[in-house]
């Protein structure tokens, strides 16, 4: 029996070389001196910190969207520093011309109308407005003026009652009502001075 020596192989290969494992690459460590393992360490921990703070940089120069990009323009703070109440002056005399029905609709009422948010019956939707429309004009008046679960009480806002009714007879016919437009008001008379 042939004895084995400790650098070949079972099979009787040549001994391995500690420079070449046969593929005929080298294995050996570009770090030579500690000099060398210092000045990598040191590039290993700085470039890191150089290319973060550089992307930082980057995403920082572009114009700001979204939430609060916008809260030191001139404009936001004059809204942020605006009273809370606020005077508004109307012609009392009530010369306008009433709205059509459609317009207060379009205005005040289809925020919840057109989605059926909050179980508001949806404009057109002749099922959900069955029950309501068998109710009468007057209770749907009523409900729209004082306000009804998650509707808000619409008398004495920015429309008038006449303007609220329009609304609801537009709103209800859209559903299937045959409510006929209601009349206009008296006009009432000037007060001399």
């Amino acid at each position: 029996m042939a004895s084995h020596s400790h650098g070949s192989s079972a099979h009787g290969s040549a001994p391995h070389d500690s420079k070449d494992h046969g593929s005929g690459e080298s294995h050996e460590s570009f770090i030579k001196t500690p000099k060398q393992l210092v000045v990598v360490v040191l590039i290993a921990l700085i470039a890191p910190i150089v290319v973060i703070m550089l992307l930082a940089n980057f995403v920082s120069l572009g114009p700001r969207t979204g939430t609060g990009a916008d809260a030191m323009t001139p404009e936001r703070i004059v809204e942020r520093i605006r009273p809370v109440a606020g005077l508004e002056l109307r012609d009392a005399s009530g010369s306008a011309a009433p709205r059509a029905g459609v317009d207060i609709y379009k205005t005040t009422c289809s925020a919840c109308h057109d989605s059926g948010a909050a179980g508001a019956p949806k404009l057109g939707d002749k099922a959900g407005w069955a029950a309501r429309i068998g109710n009468g004009l007057p209770a749907l008046v009523t409900s729209a003026l004082k306000g009804k679960g998650a509707m808000p009480a619409q008398g004495g806002g920015d429309s008038s009652d006449y303007e609220i009714t329009r609304a609801v007879v537009y709103l209800a016919n859209e559903g299937g009502a045959k409510f006929e437009e209601p009349p206009a008001p008296a006009a009432k008379p000037a007060e001399s001075k």
